[in-house]
């Protein structure tokens, strides 16, 4: 691997830091006051409305496409610093049009999607216009395995009808979200388990689209962004919604997860290394039991045992994004894998160690701390469960060196 970025990354990174020290930060507490003082909480926060044309005319806009038409032009490798950068703020992604889900469902419409459907709702997710949602985790089952997934979608005429109830549907409760692509069974008896579902086109307001509620994580609800339950009563979307074809779920969805797994480890990296920086911070300043936090030894001892933890992330990052590069998701997927595992446990590590050497102020608003802790947490679930990803990986292993 050459860990020599190019000119033009260079260039980015360097217009991205700028970007954060000038619009970012400064607004990060006027972000959370909003929050607090507006009637709508799920309405895109004004602050990330005004800078998205500052974003796009600094050229920092869809980095994580790799279509030099419609993105940066830039691989998976290339992407990893400016994503770790965006991941220092929890809502600084959207800025740049490289929020989750939006660019999983990109990344589908742009693969998978047919011409249609690509200048219906790629087009102007492309633009930052709307907003959009994945639909494939269900309350009733183990939906870490997708050939769970009980939703039904069953063809009448010239209209599939959709049945069925999903939660934790990130993004589903920003009103700009105009767009779902939901994950359901079209062939429930097939004896192939993975060619049973399929993905489908469920505009927001389709008649029948139940929100629920909007799901906590942790005791925060995650405005203006939000996780929806929703109940799918007899939904009716044209047949020229369904994605690829029926039976393709499986593929799409797998297709969907790599690049969603990786993007989520590079912000994690972004968010342990913030932590990291406010911990050396807190320590060179904090005075307890007459001394500085910065001279006792075990406060050194976390803060660089946090340091090796984030760099071995890191540099395990940046090669599942080379393989990805250079093979393909479908090989790389025992180093996606691996990321998936280490990334979130090692942002918890780092991220309670800050909070601890802040004390009570770690635990409140007044820091980042808790709402990356939160963060960082959940994802450890989500794109699959560290128990599945260890199982599968261990499975894989166990078969190649005892063939």
């Amino acid at each position: 691997m050459d860990f020599q970025y190019s000119d033009k990354v260079k260039g980015l990174i360097t217009k991205l830091e700028a970007f954060m020290d000038e619009h970012i930060y400064p607004n990060e507490q006027a972000f959370l006051d909003h929050l607090e003082t507006t009637d709508n909480r799920w309405s895109t926060h004004p602050i990330i409305e005004a800078l998205k044309p500052k974003a796009k005319a600094a050229g920092l806009w869809n980095l994580f496409l790799p279509d030099p038409e419609h993105g940066a032009g830039l691989n998976n490798l290339e992407y990893a610093p400016l994503a770790e950068i965006m991941g220092r703020c929890l809502w600084s992604s959207e800025v740049f049009n490289c929020s989750a889900p939006d660019t999983g469902n990109m990344e589908v419409f742009a693969q998978y999607a047919s011409d249609a459907q690509k200048e219906k709702w790629l087009t102007p997710l492309l633009n930052g216009e709307i907003r959009s949602a994945f639909a494939m985790t269900e309350p009733e089952v183990a939906s870490s395995d997708a050939t769970n997934i009980e939703t039904s979608i069953v063809r009448d005429g010239d209209e599939y009808v959709i049945n069925g109830r999903k939660w934790y549907i990130s993004g589903a409760m920003n009103e700009h979200c105009k767009i779902m692509i939901v994950m359901g069974k079209t062939d429930p008896d097939n004896e192939n388990r993975h060619i049973q579902q399929s993905q489908i086109l469920v505009p927001m307001d389709t008649k029948g689209v139940n929100v629920v509620r909007p799901m906590q994580v942790m005791g925060w609800d995650d405005a203006p962004e939000g996780h929806a339950e929703i109940v799918f009563d007899n939904v009716r979307v044209p047949v020229e919604n369904i994605i690829l074809g029926e039976g393709r779920g499986f593929e799409i969805a797998q297709g969907r997860l790599g690049p969603g797994r990786i993007h989520h480890c590079m912000r994690l990296i972004g968010q342990a290394q913030r932590a990291l920086e406010a911990m050396c911070k807190r320590a060179d300043s904090r005075v307890a039991f007459g001394r500085k936090l910065a001279d006792q030894g075990s406060v050194r001892e976390d803060i660089a045992r946090s340091a090796c933890e984030i760099d071995q992330a890191r540099l395990l990052t940046l090669k599942a994004a080379n393989a990805m590069d250079l093979y393909g998701n479908k090989v790389a997927q025992e180093l996606i894998a691996q990321i998936k595992i280490i990334a979130p446990n090692m942002a918890i590590n780092v991220i309670e160690r800050a909070m601890q050497m802040h004390g009570a102020m770690g635990l409140s608003q007044d820091t980042f701390l808790s709402r990356s802790y939160s963060y960082a947490r959940t994802i450890r679930l989500a794109d699959g469960p560290d128990q599945v990803h260890m199982s599968q990986l261990g499975k894989r292993l166990i078969k190649r060196y005892t063939a």
